[in-house]
This record gives structure tokens, sequence and C-alpha cells, in this order.
């Protein structure tokens, strides 16, 4: 999606029908993932922020790790299926999906989001 300059002000909406999943990946593993779920149509977009530091406690021990955050931008109406998607595709054994609900956004890039990508134009 590109960046325009517009006079006035931004125009924001409800974001109802947004969701925000949040999940974190091993570096190689993030961009199949980002493609499969952009790719297969079943989100808008996917944004990867590597360089994640985790600390976590698992099997009674702490844990370091270095992964790549995802953003995944996906229509709220298909949250169980882009979750279920995700878990299949990802490598850990209990995948770190988390649902936000954002409150508003831009009102172009949340019509954007909510046709799941169908029209890049927005």
């Amino acid at each position: 999606m590109t960046a325009k300059g517009r006079r006035g002000r931004p125009r924001l909406a409800s974001a109802k029908g947004v969701r925000l999943l949040l999940t974190t990946v091993p570096a190689r593993r993030a961009g199949p993932i980002a493609r499969g779920l952009v790719e297969g149509g079943l989100v808008a977009c996917v944004t990867a922020v590597p360089g994640a530091r985790s600390v976590y406690r698992w099997r009674g021990k702490v844990e370091r790790a270095v992964e790549t955050l995802l953003l995944v931008k996906v229509a709220a109406r298909d949250v169980d299926r882009v979750s279920a998607a995700l878990v299949a595709a990802h490598p850990y054994e209990v995948p770190e999906v988390l649902v936000l609900s954002p409150g508003r956004g831009l009102l172009p890039y949340v019509r954007w989001i909510e046709r799941a990508g169908g029209d890049e134009r927005a």
C-alpha cells in the first residue's frame, strides 16, 4: 500500500470489522507464513518485525529466543479461519496467537482490511 499526501484531517472510522493477530515465529519461518496467509487470500497484510527478544517460562525453565513478530491484519469475520491456518503453519507446540480489536483506524485502511486485501487501491 503506498502512502499519498492528502490535505485536511484524516478521516478516522470505527474499526469494529478489523482485528490484529499477534504471533512470534522463528525468523526463517516468518516469510513463508506471511506469504501463505496473504497469497492464500486469508488476510490483507502481514507486517514482520524482526529481532523481537522473548524471555518466557516453558516446562519449568526460563527460555530466551530471538524471534520475528508478525502483525496480521484480518477482517473480524475471518479470525477463526486465519487462526487455524496460522496454527497449522506454525512450528511451535503452543504458538502465540493473540487477537486485538483496534478501536478506530484510517477509513480507507479499515475498508481495505475488511475486504481482506481484495482491492489494493483502497
